[in-house]
């Protein structure tokens, strides 16, 4: 199968390293195409970004139309342009929060979201919210450590987050942790054995449960609000990205 992983900001290298992480969980016969957008911010550090990078999600759902990805996995703990995602194709699309957060409840009756900037806490508070694990997340905690950070950051980097990690295990009385951001794929394994408890990576569930849904014929419903985006002319830097009459997905 071909999965789409789409990085919702611009860093060549975060792109490089998310799909590395997402080779190492696909199953030998899944080709990940790991693409970003072509315009928007480096890394998504709030709201200002987010919009930015879901209209860069869009994009590259809509150019990937001619290799007909089986599944498309944004990669982006705030799941940015996920509704879009989803109108712009028939495979199903999954956002690693979203994703995280079913996987985490599965394993654990409550968990803990350790992420980047605390200023970006209300965004994972809100996705916790809208997809209904009010009762399983017991805390976000942010670190104050930039996303680019996490490519270079090394045993400091990660000391941090477990110390982040222990302390919401201890406050939440949470049974696992769920990683907050696309960049700590790399991290999952050690904080793992070190905290002895699950921990989730968005990235690495949202493979498995992707390739799960497209083996088992299971798309995005075309009925209602998901339905192909009407016949339109885009205007501006985004004429190539109207949807043309007649064309499916």
């Amino acid at each position: 199968m071909k999965l789409l992983l789409i990085n919702p900001n611009t860093t060549q290298s975060m792109t490089e390293g998310i799909a590395q992480g997402a080779r190492a969980v696909a199953s030998s016969d899944t080709e990940i195409i790991a693409v970003q957008p072509s315009f928007g911010p480096l890394s998504i550090e709030g709201h200002y970004d987010e919009a930015f990078a879901a209209a860069g999600v869009a994009e590259q759902v809509r150019l990937a139309q001619p290799l007909g990805p089986d599944a498309v996995v944004i990669a982006c703990f705030g799941d940015p342009g996920l509704e879009a995602a989803r109108e712009a194709t028939h495979a199903p699309v999954l956002g690693i929060a979203e994703a995280a957060f079913h996987a985490a409840s599965m394993v654990a009756t409550g968990f803990s979201i350790v992420t980047t900037m605390t200023r970006t806490c209300i965004i994972a508070e809100r996705l916790v919210q809208r997809y209904g694990f009010e009762h399983q997340c017991r805390g976000v905690h942010g670190t104050d450590i930039p996303v680019l950070a996490l490519e270079d950051g090394g045993e400091a980097i990660l000391n941090q987050i477990e110390q982040a990690a222990r302390a919401a295990l201890s406050r939440d009385r949470s049974g696992a942790i769920v990683l907050g951001c696309a960049g700590m794929t790399a991290l999952c394994h050690t904080l793992t054995k070190r905290l002895g408890v699950p921990v989730i990576d968005g990235v690495a569930v949202a493979v498995k449960f992707a390739e799960a849904l497209a083996a088992l014929g299971l798309g995005t419903s075309k009925v209602g609000d998901y339905a192909t985006p009407l016949a339109k002319t885009y205007t501006g830097w985004a004429a190539p990205l109207g949807w043309p009459s007649g064309r499916g997905s």
